[in-house]
């Protein structure tokens, strides 16, 4: 009997040329054996992009390590269910430190299998688990070493709702202080606009990085997509040649033997 999900265990452990190959070989075998609802879903396995087969590679090799991601995706959902902003701004931080980590740790262990990453590539990989975090369907297929595509790019967990009756917690006050002099206190007040301009400039250059980032995975994905049906074209290319001139040199050798057979009886 024919184990799918050992199977699908095997080949996202493949580099990605040695995929579609092995894939059709196994469904081949599934096939002979009579298991034609296995071997359909074999032959569904979807080669990974060079960013999902290194994010599989590292799931599978830092398991310590994957473990740790999807704790804190599941501290990062629980602070947008209770709306608690200190949790969220520490998780948050964290969140960007693991995921550039684990992205270079990928790049890595891609390398030691033959396989250098670029830059775009890399990226690619931090999208794929900054998708994780909000998805959790797909961090448990990513945990197993099984991801067959990225998950689609998202920002932030607009999907996570509140717990119902959760308030936002009530940020701590600051300590009164004792009144200034007025010309000091006109310049706290300028310096603390200013401060204010400087962090929402910085949170909008942020937000415009994180949506350029996930517009550059969703293009590459899409470029990887392209390239495997390139190569499926390719495939069938050769097969339908093949074919092709196997057909034709059958016909050439009967026109032949259909000749020899007329000029026989001329013969006698």
């Amino acid at each position: 009997m024919v184990d799918v999900d050992a199977v699908a265990a095997e080949l996202y452990g493949l580099r990605p040329e040695e995929f579609t190959a092995a894939r059709d070989a196994h469904a081949a075998t599934a096939r002979k054996a009579g298991q034609r609802a296995e071997a359909k879903r074999i032959a569904a396995l979807r080669k990974p992009t060079l960013a999902v087969w290194a994010a599989n590679r590292l799931a599978r090799a830092e398991v310590d390590q994957a473990q740790h991601l999807l704790e804190l995706a599941r501290g990062l959902r629980e602070a947008h269910r209770t709306l608690s902003g200190e949790d969220l701004r520490k998780l948050s931080h964290q969140q960007h430190v693991v995921i550039a980590a684990m992205a270079g740790e990928a790049r890595r262990l891609a390398g030691e299998a033959g396989q250098d990453l670029s830059a775009g590539v890399q990226r690619e990989v931090e999208q794929i688990l900054r998708s994780i975090l909000a998805d959790p369907a797909a961090a448990d297929t990513w945990a197993r070493g099984v991801l067959q595509k990225a998950p689609p790019p998202v920002v932030g967990f607009a999907e996570v709702a509140p717990a119902p009756g959760t308030a936002p917690r009530p940020q701590r006050p600051e300590p009164e202080r004792e009144p200034e002099p007025e010309p000091d206190t006109r310049e706290a007040a300028r310096a603390s606009r200013e401060a204010e301009l400087a962090e929402e400039a910085l949170a909008l250059a942020e937000t415009k990085w994180e949506q350029a980032r996930t517009a550059l995975g969703a293009l590459d994905e899409q470029i990887a997509q392209l390239e495997e049906r390139l190569e499926h074209a390719r495939a069938e290319r050769e097969r339908l040649a093949a074919a092709a001139e196997h057909t034709h040199q059958e016909a050439l050798r009967a026109a032949k033997r259909a000749r020899s057979a007329a000029r026989k009886p001329r013969r006698r």
